[in-house]
């Protein structure tokens, strides 16, 4: 499939939304609520440090965020959300918003979300480090078996035989099959 370390995609959103949130707390003294958001996403001094993409998922997935419904996200809410997101995994649209800004090429997501459904082993809309892993050793698999199969399919010398007949075992299953038909047409003519 991918080159791509399925950890290190994780890890990359997970500190992505980390160093954003960061960014956004520290901008403003009231927290980071959504007014801060705004106010943080259009100061142009801030367009050095901060991440547009991962504030832009902050802003908009703000009301599941903001789990105690305070009005202002904590580390402690963001964090837990991060850690929920690598245990349960990640939405085809969640890797689409913040898997190129954690890194990840937009060929290898592109392999990412076209294989979703094959990689998302549980069918649960979502899909984990070890789904990844897991599709990553089956695909592995199937790649070797197919070219097993091709090397197999192109190598005739099994069945007619190697092309330095001067070897004393150089037999094909052509050659044992009219080796067989000869001696009993032989043995059944006497």
């Amino acid at each position: 499939m991918c080159a791509y370390s399925n950890n290190s995609l994780f890890s990359g959103i997970t500190s992505g939304l980390t160093s954003t949130y960061s960014v956004l707390a520290n901008s403003s003294t009231k927290g980071v609520t959504l007014a801060s958001i705004a106010s943080a996403r259009s100061n142009t001094t801030l367009s050095a440090s901060l991440n547009q993409t991962f504030a832009s998922y902050i802003q908009t997935n703000f009301s599941s965020l903001d789990t105690d419904k305070n009005g202002t996200i904590s580390a402690t809410e963001l964090s837990n959300a991060t850690n929920m997101m690598a245990a349960r995994g990640m939405t085809a649209a969640q890797l689409s918003q913040l898997g190129t800004a954690s890194g990840m090429s937009a060929e290898t997501l592109s392999q990412v979300l076209d294989h979703f459904s094959n990689i998302d082993a549980n069918h649960d809309g979502k899909v984990t480090s070890a789904e990844i892993s897991g599709y990553k050793l089956t695909s592995a698999m199937e790649k070797k078996k197919t070219e097993f199969a091709n090397q197999a399919a192109a190598n005739q010398t099994v069945f007619y035989g190697d092309n330095d007949s001067s070897k004393v075992d150089s037999s094909s299953l052509l050659d044992y099959k009219y080796m067989n038909s000869g001696s009993s047409s032989s043995s059944s003519t006497t």
